[in-house]
C-alpha cells in the first residue's frame, strides 16, 4: 500500500468529492442493511397473521427506503467518477512532465515501451482502483459488520452458523488472494514486453518489409502475446475461484440456517420471517465479502502499477538544475572547451569524448571531422547541456553552461540533428516549432535560406501541408532542410548542424552553407560533418578520432600538417567528390 499511498496527492484537488462519495456510500450501506428486517415484519407481522395494512405500509417504506439508497449510489458513483478520473488526470499529467523533465541520460536507460504503459495501463490500473476504493471501501465493513450484528440480533440461535461460516469465507478468501497477488504482477510486466515489440515493429516497419522479416515479426509477437495471456489466464483462472468457492460455503451456511430454523420454527421456538431475515443479511455479509475480493484483486493490480508510477515519478534528473534567475540576456556566441572529457556512464568509465580544448570566437565557423563514432554528436551535445561533461567545463560568453538556466541556454543554442523529428503538423508549423510567434515572412526566410522553400512551394498546399507520421511523406533531404529552417528561425546565436546535411546533395549543401555565411547577424556555427566539402571554409577544423583532437587548423594548413586530414580528403577527391568552392 506504500506506492499507492504516495500517489494520493494527486487527489487532493478533488477532496472534496473524494470525501462525498463515501458518505453517501454509508447512506446506501446503511439503507440496505434495512430491508431484512422490513422483509422480516410483512411475513412475520403481515403475511403470517393476514394483515394487509402491514404488508401495504411496509411495501411503501421499502419502495421508498429502495428509492433514497438508490439515490444515494448514483450520487457516489458520479463523484467517486469524477475524483477518481480526475486522479488519473493529473497522474498522466506529472507522469508526462516528468518525462520532459528527464535528461538524455535518464532518457537513454528507460524503454520508450514501459513509458507508455505507464501513461497508460498503469495510470488506469491506479485510477480503477482509486474509483472501486471510494465506492467500496466503507460499503464492505460497513454492510460486513452490519450484516453480523443484525443476524446475531434477529435471532441469536442460528448465530452458530455464522461462527462457522465467516471464518471460512475469510480464510477462502485470503489463500486465493494471496496467489493472485504475484500472478497480477507477472500481468503488468507481460503487457511490457508486449508493448515493447509493437513498439519496435511500429518504428522499423520499413525495414521489416525490406528484409522480408514479416514473419519473425509476426512470431515475435505472436511469442509475446501467447506470453500475455498464458499471464492474464493464470491470474484470472485464479481470481475466478474465489465466486464457486464462497459461493459453495454460502450456500452450505443457508442450508444449515434452513435446517435450524426449520426445526426451531416448526417447534414454535423461532418465526418464519427471523430465518428469512437471518439468511439475507447472511447474503449480505457474502456480497461484503465478494466485494472486499475483487477491491483485494484489483488492489494487487493497482499497487504493482502504482509502484512502477512512484519508482519513475522519484527518478532523479541526471543533470543537476541549473539556477532559475538569468545571467546572459544578450549573448555573443563565444565558446570554449577546457580540457572536456565525457563518459555516459555515470562513474565515467570508458570516456568517449578525451580532454578537448577548443575556442570557438564569435562569428566563426568551427568544424567535427572524423568517422563515424569518433564522437563528434556527442560532443556537439555538450554544448546546450544535453549531457553534462565528466569533466572540465564548457563556457558560453564565459559563463559555464552547468550555470545557465536550461531555457536560457538553449534559446541562444540552436540545433538540428541529422536524423530530422518532425510532428504531426503543417509545414509552416514545423518550421515555426522552436518560434511560435515568428511571423510568416520569417518563417518563409528561414525556409528560403535551408534551400526547403523551393520543394515546400511545389507541395499541394504548400506551407500548409500536413507532414506525415516521422515525416514519412518527405525524403530525408527535406526532413533535414526543414530542421536545418527550424534551428536557425530563432536566429540563435549559436548553430550546430549534427551532419543534418548528410542527405543533402553537395550542391544544395553548398547553398545552404553560402546562405549562413551571409546572415546580417553573427552567428558561431559548429558543423559537424563526414564529407570534407562540408568543413573546407570553416574558420577552425577538429579532425577528431576517437574522442581526441588529433588535429586542429585551416583546411590548408590540415594539408601541410594532418597526415590523417590529408589521407581522408584525398580518399573523398577519389571517389569522385564535388569539393565546392575549392581553389
Amino acid at each position: 500500500m506504500n506506492a499507492l499511498a504516495k500517489l494520493l496527492r494527486f487527489i487532493r484537488p478533488f477532496w472534496g468529492w473524494a470525501i462525498v462519495a463515501p458518505l453517501l456510500m454509508v447512506g446506501e450501506a446503511l439503507l440496505d442493511l434495512m430491508q431484512p428486517r422490513f422483509v422480516r415484519h410483512i411475513i412475520d407481522d403481515g403475511i403470517v397473521p393476514g394483515n394487509a395494512t402491514v404488508v401495504w405500509h411496509t411495501g411503501g417504506a421499502m419502495v421508498a427506503v429502495f428509492t433514497v439508497a438508490g439515490l444515494c449510489g448514483a450520487g457516489c458513483c458520479y463523484f467517486a467518477v469524477r475524483a477518481s478520473y480526475g486522479m488519473g488526470a493529473c497522474l498522466r499529467k506529472a507522469v508526462f512532465e516528468k518525462v520532459q523533465s528527464l535528461s538524455f541520460g535518464n532518457l537513454d536507460k528507460i524503454d520508450t515501451s514501459k513509458l507508455i504503459t505507464r501513461l497508460t495501463s498503469d495510470t488506469n490500473q491506479v485510477q480503477e482502483m482509486i474509483m472501486m476504493m471510494l465506492r467500496g471501501m466503507v460499503r464492505m465493513p460497513v454492510l460486513l459488520l452490519g450484516s453480523f450484528v443484525l443476524a446475531l440480533r434477529t435471532s441469536p440461535r442460528l448465530g452458530v452458523v455464522l461462527v462457522v461460516v465467516l471464518p471460512l469465507l475469510v480464510a477462502a478468501l485470503v489463500v486465493i488472494i494471496r496467489r493472485a497477488f504475484p500472478l497480477y504482477r507477472a500481468v503488468q510486466q507481460g503487457l511490457d514486453d508486449l508493448n515493447r515489440v509493437l513498439r519496435e515493429n511500429l518504428a522499423g516497419v520499413r525495414v521489416v518489409k525490406a528484409f522480408a522479416r514479416t514473419a519473425h515479426e509476426a512470431a515475435r509477437f505472436a511469442s509475446a502475446n501467447s506470453s500475455l495471456v498464458t499471464r492474464m489466464t493464470a491470474a484470472v483462472r485464479m481470481s475466478a475461484r474465489t465466486t464457486p468457492v464462497m459461493t459453495l460455503i454460502l450456500n452450505l451456511g443457508i442450508v444449515g440456517a434452513l435446517w435450524i430454523g426449520g426445526q426451531r420454527v416448526s417447534s414454535g421456538e423461532m418465526r418464519v420471517g427471523e430465518v428469512v431475515a437471518f439468511i439475507s443479511y447472511l447474503m449480505q455479509a457474502h456480497m461484503a465479502l465478494m466485494l472486499f475480493s475483487n477491491l483485494i484483486i484489483q488492489l494487487s493490480r493497482a499497487q504493482a502499477s502504482a509502484r512502477r508510477l512512484v519508482e519513475f515519478l522519484e527518478t532523479v534528473p541526471e543533470l543537476p538544475p541549473a539556477p532559475t534567475q538569468s545571467c546572459l540576456p544578450v549573448c555573443r556566441g563565444r565558446i570554449v572547451f577546457e580540457n572536456v572529457s565525457f563518459s555516459y556512464d555515470v562513474a565515467g568509465r570508458e570516456p568517449v569524448i578525451k580532454n578537448v580544448s577548443f575556442v570557438a570566437e564569435p562569428g566563426q565557423t568551427v568544424a567535427l571531422l572524423g568517422a563515424t563514432g569518433a564522437g563528434k554528436s556527442s560532443l556537439v551535445q555538450l554544448i546546450p547541456r544535453l549531457y553534462d561533461v565528466t569533466a572540465g567545463r564548457i563556457t558560453l560568453d564565459g559563463h559555464d553552461v552547468r550555470e545557465l538556466p536550461e531555457a536560457e541556454l538553449r534559446a541562444h543554442v540552436g540545433i538540428a540533428l541529422q536524423e530530422a523529428v518532425l510532428f504531426r503538423a503543417s509545414v509552416r508549423q514545423n518550421i515555426g516549432w522552436g518560434a511560435t510567434a515568428a511571423p510568416e515572412k520569417e518563417i518563409f526566410a528561414s525556409a528560403r535560406r535551408a534551400q526547403a522553400d523551393e520543394f515546400i512551394q511545389r507541395m499541394p498546399q504548400g506551407y500548409e501541408t500536413p507532414v506525415g507520421q516521422r515525416g514519412v511523406n518527405l525524403s530525408g533531404g527535406q526532413k533535414q532542410r526543414l530542421a536545418i529552417a527550424r534551428a536557425i528561425l530563432p536566429r540563435p546565436a549559436v548553430l550546430i548542424l549534427d551532419d543534418s546535411t548528410s542527405a543533402v546533395d553537395l550542391q544544395t549543401e553548398a547553398r545552404i552553407h553560402g546562405e549562413l555565411a551571409t546572415q546580417p547577424i553573427p552567428q558561431t556555427r559548429i558543423i559537424v560533418a563526414q564529407r570534407i566539402s562540408s568543413v573546407l571554409h570553416a574558420d577552425l577544423i577538429l579532425v577528431i578520432d576517437d574522442g581526441v583532437v588529433v588535429a586542429q587548423g585551416t583546411h590548408a594548413q590540415l594539408l601541410d600538417s594532418s597526415a590523417v586530414y590529408r589521407e581522408i580528403y584525398e580518399s573523398q577527391v577519389e571517389q569522385g567528390a564535388l569539393v565546392y568552392g575549392e581553389n
